[in-house]
């Protein structure tokens, strides 16, 4: 299985997107689970039901996602920076880096989530990000390696990898945070998200203002026909108060940037799902 999806990953770009997008029709086809959730979460957010053409588009950007992933593991850090056509708000991140207080990036599973933090640690300084382990562990070794090279490391989404997050940070190094996974019991709160309370995790709001390091919402458009990506470093602050508040807010946060390409938002994935353990919110008991 490694092997394959390594040899996958030198096919080039464009060709990837394309069987991507062929397989990702292909799912929305053959599963009604797959088909009504997308549909769901998508018409929440838009706040009317969904409509076809935006749901096959969606299943479309989603399996170019699934593809590239393969692509972004395997290339070499300097094809991927080369992959990034443009940086909006990079100074920003770069004054940020000089001035030595660390940095926290959000990036939520919008567009190539993956690329950012080979980019930032190709072009700017060492990050340690924070991943779950793959559900199949045969994808560990791949996953693993096209993590963990030059000046980025991933850490695992348990108590050790937080500390080491919070090491990094304290060493003025930056930290990346995925916040839109569904966290397990006691990792998280129910704050509303496009207007439905979704399981959240607080550890990101936690994080962001810790140490005085700025914040920034990080967010790699795909470009059509396999050009490539735009990445987008958007400044974000918190207000001070409550986790409630804190979370509610980044929500608020990650609303806005997603509603900006919404078709390449993963809406396939169960956002809304209650964990084993947690009392469901109210307006579901």
């Amino acid at each position: 299985m490694n092997t394959f999806l390594r040899l996958l990953g030198y096919l080039p770009l464009l060709l990837l997107h394309w069987l991507g997008a062929g397989i990702g029709l292909l799912v929305w086809v053959v599963s009604g689970r797959y088909r009504r959730t997308l549909a769901a979460n998508l018409g929440q957010a838009l706040g009317r039901p969904a409509r076809t053409g935006e749901c096959l588009a969606n299943a479309v950007e989603a399996g170019k996602g699934a593809f590239e992933t393969a692509w972004v593991w395997s290339r070499p850090q300097a094809t991927l920076v080369r992959a990034v056509r443009t940086t909006a708000r990079w100074q920003a991140v770069l004054d940020a880096q000089a001035a030595g207080r660390g940095i926290v990036f959000v990036t939520p599973h919008l567009g190539c989530f993956e690329i950012s933090a080979q980019y930032f640690a190709a072009v700017a300084g060492p990050i340690t990000v924070l991943f779950r382990r793959p559900r199949k562990a045969v994808l560990a070794p791949l996953m693993d390696a096209g993590r963990n090279r030059g000046r980025m490391r991933a850490v695992p989404a348990d108590a050790a990898g937080v500390r080491q997050l919070l090491k990094a940070l304290r060493a003025g190094e930056a930290i990346g945070i995925l916040p839109d996974q569904v966290p397990r019991e006691g990792e998280g709160i129910w704050a509303p998200f496009f207007g439905r309370p979704a399981y959240t995790m607080t550890l990101a709001a936690r994080f962001i203002g810790s140490n005085g390091a700025p914040a920034f919402l990080a967010f790699a458009r795909r470009l059509p026909w396999g050009r490539g990506f735009e990445l987008d470093c958007a400044p974000i602050d918190l207000p001070e108060g409550a986790a409630e508040v804190r979370v509610a807010a980044l929500n608020a946060a990650l609303e806005r940037t997603i509603l900006t390409r919404p078709a390449q938002y993963l809406w396939g994935y169960n956002r809304y799902k209650c964990p084993p353990g947690v009392t469901p919110p109210a307006s579901q008991a």
